[in-house]
């Protein structure tokens, strides 16, 4: 695992949030005169993006020897790395400047590294909705229960309405896997990610994209969380689960929301800790440093498709990915 001065990171990632909060708020005075002059939320954001250059991901612009993967929060370096590349491949996908598309990499990479991820592995995935993990994870050579959320659970958050549910096997069917390893190797069933079925047990890896942040209160999604890697995992097990993440503030935040509540560096610190109390293994919490034009830009609803889209405005704060990966103890 890349090893680094976690104290050091810290410190200049403080520095770069007061940067970005500075930037932030310019941005928003100048949206807000901009929509005074009638020109409209939608066109605010297309001149914001229009004004941008976003560097094309065409080839890669690291050697495949530099750190990937370093932090626990998306960066724009990431995006540049030929391993970046070689995972979206494997999706049968392209690099683009977005940060689901950084959760899913995020995932494959870790349980791919810890050697999780490998021929016979039995895999089980939250909150799947339509995502290529499962696929992936079956092309990889592992088993996996895919589980998504009740139907009646689902309609109430809104996730139908919005293409993030899945309600049976078949929307996680991709043409870039053949069909007998996807009947041999995915299955699928409904799971309520705040009453886990003790018999979804013995896994060798769990993962979930962006999903706990939804359980409706801070503690809930650490919760989750936790019963993922002590109720599914076997022991040496790995669990792989990425959330939002507030970048304005260590401080305020959304704590409970029926809609996503927004996770800050001191929760998912406070959360490793009591993890490694328990007994388990957490990679560090470690919060990427500000060190590309794109990890200062801000994306504002309404969200336009085909732009970059790293970090987002997000119940007044400004926020990102985050990933938190944790190796169950004996």
């Amino acid at each position: 695992m890349f090893k680094t001065d976690k104290s050091k990171v810290n410190d200049v990632s403080a520095d770069a949030i007061v940067e970005l909060n500075n930037r932030i708020d310019q941005l928003i005075a100048r949206v807000a005169q901009l929509e005074a002059a009638g020109l409209g939320r939608e066109g605010v954001q297309q001149l914001i993006q229009h004004s941008m250059l976003v560097p094309a991901l065409d080839v890669p612009a690291f050697p495949a020897d530099a750190p990937f993967m370093a932090f626990t929060t998306c960066a724009a370096a990431d995006f540049q790395h030929p391993r970046y590349f070689q995972l979206c491949k494997f999706m049968d996908g392209r690099p683009q400047w977005h940060r689901k598309q950084w959760e899913w990499v995020f995932i494959l990479h870790h349980l791919f590294d810890s050697g999780a991820l490998k021929e016979g592995a039995r895999g089980l995935g939250f909150g799947v909705g339509r995502e290529p993990l499962p696929a992936a994870f079956a092309l990889a050579g592992a088993t996996v229960v895919a589980t998504d959320a009740p139907t009646d659970l689902s309609i109430s958050s809104g996730w139908m309405s919005s293409s993030q549910h899945s309600a049976s096997l078949e929307e996680l069917r991709f043409h870039w896997i053949p069909d007998e390893i996807f009947k041999q190797r995915i299955s699928f069933q409904s799971a309520d990610m705040t009453n886990i079925d003790p018999q979804l047990s013995d896994f060798d890896f769990v993962w979930s994209s962006c999903c706990f942040e939804h359980l409706g209160s801070l503690r809930a999604g650490l919760d989750f969380v936790r019963n993922s890697v002590e109720t599914c995992l076997k022991p040496g097990g790995i669990a792989v689960h990425t959330t939002e993440f507030n970048l304005s503030s260590n401080d305020e935040t959304v704590e409970e929301s029926d809609d996503t509540v927004i996770y800050r560096r001191c929760d998912l610190e406070e959360f490793a800790e009591e993890m490694r109390e328990r007994g388990h293994e957490v990679y560090p919490i470690i919060v990427g440093p500000q060190a590309h034009g794109l990890d200062f830009h801000v994306d504002i609803p309404p969200f336009l498709p085909d732009v970059a889209h790293l970090r987002l405005r997000l119940g007044g704060y400004s926020c990102t990915s985050a990933g938190i990966v944790i190796r169950r103890g004996g």
